[in-house]
């Protein structure tokens, strides 16, 4: 039986595509660095297995017998296109066919202001000269994200800095992302190919927090901010600017920059995508914002 490859598999994403795929039936090779984590996977069949980006020492031993790779996006903003180049030089020396990476809304636009996209643009160009076919994935912004990280500091403060203006974003359920990276790995006819993954409506930041503030009950200021003085807030929360600042290990493992470029994207328009992939390939209409919060409402202070 042909196995397919699911890099980060004790993450959340990775850990639910390869139970879906298990679910379906499919032979899995589960990668992590973290394989103790992945007992429920070995008890299903998977075939777990050790694997580091950070080094090409055994990753084509570790991808042997695979035929197609779920390359999941590793976190270390700026170290990530060696990390992914070292993943698909060894799928590639492996044998796998099909690599299906998942990247961000506008992915291939090298102007791109986000700083993540950077990381995402270099990724697009090693797979295409890789000579190995390819699917990228142009996921939103996650629900997830909006229903915890955003929401619960802004109900907790009454109030929200935010320089993302009235851009629009079609926020996607991470949910809905897990499963059409697993149609992609399951059907056919989809080497070679780019495609945007989206949520059902496409509504600005300041509509999101409304959105919370309706559903918590509790009133939170947007507060329209330049760039700089989003960087400021971040500095006043003890946030580094910049990700070679970042220590993995301490409370806040992420750099202020990634925000707020990310931001400075959805002003500028770059995230404005809506797409019908979420229905068209696994058949299930994506969920909405609000049955997301839904979801968390229960995580938000009272």
């Amino acid at each position: 039986m042909a196995k397919i490859i699911v890099s980060g598999a004790s993450g959340q994403f990775g850990h639910a595509a390869a139970s879906q795929l298990l679910d379906q039936g499919e032979g899995v090779i589960a990668l992590s660095r973290s394989t103790d984590k992945l007992a429920d996977l070995v008890t299903r069949g998977a075939d777990v297995r050790a694997a580091d980006f950070d080094s090409p020492d055994g990753l084509e031993e570790a991808m042997a017998g695979g035929d197609k790779l779920l390359l999941i996006s590793t976190t270390l903003v700026g170290e990530r296109p060696r990390q992914h180049g070292n993943a698909i030089d060894a799928a590639k020396a492996a044998g796998v066919k099909h690599i299906v990476y998942t990247a961000i809304t506008d992915g291939g636009n090298p102007d791109h202001p986000a700083v993540e996209q950077h990381d995402h643009y270099a990724t697009e160009q090693l797979l295409r000269k890789s000579g190995v076919a390819f699917t990228i994935l142009y996921n939103s912004q996650y629900s997830e994200a909006v229903a915890t990280a955003m929401a619960i500091p802004a109900i907790a403060a009454g109030s929200k800095p935010d320089n993302c203006g009235d851009g629009k974003i079609a926020f996607v359920s991470r949910d809905d992302c897990v499963r059409v990276a697993v149609a992609v790995l399951t059907q056919e006819g989809h080497e070679n190919t780019t495609i945007d993954v989206s949520g059902p409506e496409l509504l600005s930041v300041p509509e999101a927090m409304a959105m919370v503030s309706e559903m918590s009950g509790k009133p939170i200021e947007l507060v329209p901010v330049t760039d700089e003085g989003m960087y400021e807030y971040f500095d006043s929360l003890g946030v580094a600017r910049k990700a070679e600042d970042v220590d993995p290990n301490g409370p806040i493992p992420w750099a202020s920059e990634g925000m707020v470029t990310f931001g400075q994207a959805i002003r500028e328009g770059y995230f404005e995508v809506k797409s019908d992939a979420v229905e068209r390939l696994t058949g299930q209409k994506p969920r909405t914002l609000r049955s997301v919060f839904e979801q968390y409402k229960g995580a938000w202070p009272q």
